[in-house]
């Protein structure tokens, strides 16, 4: 069994397993224990995690919140944002793009539904890439939140996050950076770009799932969306998770460290199968920005091919996916290639192919014709 469905969820790095293991069971105090050494191993645990994750998205320690991941990360930061301003009697103005992860989308859905927000929504191109322009426009009119993702979670197409900061901080507009699929693949600067808040996903950058965190700025307070003891200065309450924190410190350290040989390797090996598959299926159709775009991903669709033929008869050798895995079972067409207004057919026959670290040369030669195999098949039934 090959797996190639990166973008859904990363393997753990083994290197990691041992030191969740440590803090399930040598570190398994409660950081908000002050009272004795188990407390303080788990607090310091903790820092040290902090710290790990702070090195590489460029933030201070303590601007970490965190969560269970970026779906709780990116509704803290929505509501959070919004509620007090609705609580305020004001009508917040909200804008996204239309290709943003779900836990973004249906978040502002409920709350434009429930008429408490006004919600714009921002237009992407053929390749789902951001139109600045217009991210200025929307800005200049008065905007209470902009969302805008760092990296697509379906075609990979890599946004420029260093500019829509800037636009937002210009305007005063808080912003909101969806990086689930970036962090420890392409290089993120909170604190010197400006970003209001970040969202991170511990499984999507090979660590355990379950952990996330949220990255806010000093100036800028969260309503929480949950009550309790008063942990993480009263904006998350709730007992740390610690191996869930210790594992996502682990996999940020680890990426500080290789992310620049691992995604160039990757990139690498993407390019290696995109020809290969393009050579032996001419009409192949390649997704997303073709020069921004996530190192591990390559999404292709093969028009005339409904893509769940593709993966029905490869689903006991070859993992792939076609969408993302938060709507995964639902059978409506991807909402991003939707947004990207690609042509039915190319939507129909839509797969995404995500590359990782441990994606071997041997597995993608294995893999390749295989696919190509089926694809040869289904147009002999098919004609």
């Amino acid at each position: 069994m090959i797996y190639l469905d990166n973008h859904a969820t990363t393997p753990l790095d083994p290197r990691i397993a041992p030191q969740l293991l440590a803090a399930y069971t040598q570190t398994f105090g409660n950081p908000s224990s002050t009272d004795h050494r188990f407390g303080d191993a788990a607090a310091a645990a903790v820092k040290t995690a902090s710290q790990q994750i702070a090195q590489l998205l460029h933030c201070r320690p303590r601007q970490i919140i965190f969560t269970s991941g970026a779906t709780e990360s990116l509704n803290l930061a929505i509501l959070g944002t919004v509620n007090p301003l609705i609580d305020q009697g004001k009508r917040p103005r909200v804008a996204c793009t239309p290709v943003e992860h779900k836990a973004v989308l249906e978040t502002c859905r409920h709350l434009a539904q429930s008429d408490r927000i006004d919600w714009i929504t921002l237009p992407v191109d053929r390749t789902a890439q951001i139109d600045l322009d217009a991210v200025e426009a929307c800005c200049a009119q008065g905007l209470d939140l902009l969302c805008g993702m760092a990296a697509n979670n379906e075609v990979g197409t890599i946004y420029p996050v260093r500019e829509m900061s800037a636009i937002a901080h210009r305007y005063g507009v808080p912003y909101l950076c969806d990086a689930a699929q970036a962090v420890g693949k392409i290089p993120l600067q909170f604190q010197d770009w400006g970003i209001t808040m970040l969202a991170v996903s511990a499984h999507k950058c090979y660590g355990p799932k379950g952990s996330g965190a949220l990255l806010v700025q000093d100036h800028h307070r969260l309503a929480p969306m949950l009550y309790g003891g008063g942990q993480q200065r009263n904006q998350r309450p709730g007992t740390l998770n610690v191996p869930g924190i210790v594992g996502l410190g682990a996999a940020c350290h680890l990426r500080q460290a290789e992310m620049t040989a691992d995604e160039t390797a990757i990139a690498q090996r993407r390019d290696r199968l995109q020809t290969q598959l393009q050579t032996h299926i001419p009409d192949l159709v390649i997704n997303g920005d073709p020069i921004h775009r996530l190192a591990g991903n390559l999404h292709i669709s093969i028009p005339g091919i409904p893509n769940s033929a593709i993966t029905a008869r490869l689903r006991d050798r070859v993992a792939l996916s076609t969408g993302s895995a938060c709507t995964s079972g639902v059978e409506a067409p991807s909402h991003v290639l939707q947004a990207m207004h690609l042509p039915a057919d190319q939507i129909e026959g839509a797969i995404r192919i995500g590359l990782g670290k441990f994606t071997t040369d041997a597995e993608l030669d294995q893999a390749a014709p295989w696919l190509i195999a089926e694809v040869d098949a289904i147009r002999t039934i098919m004609a």
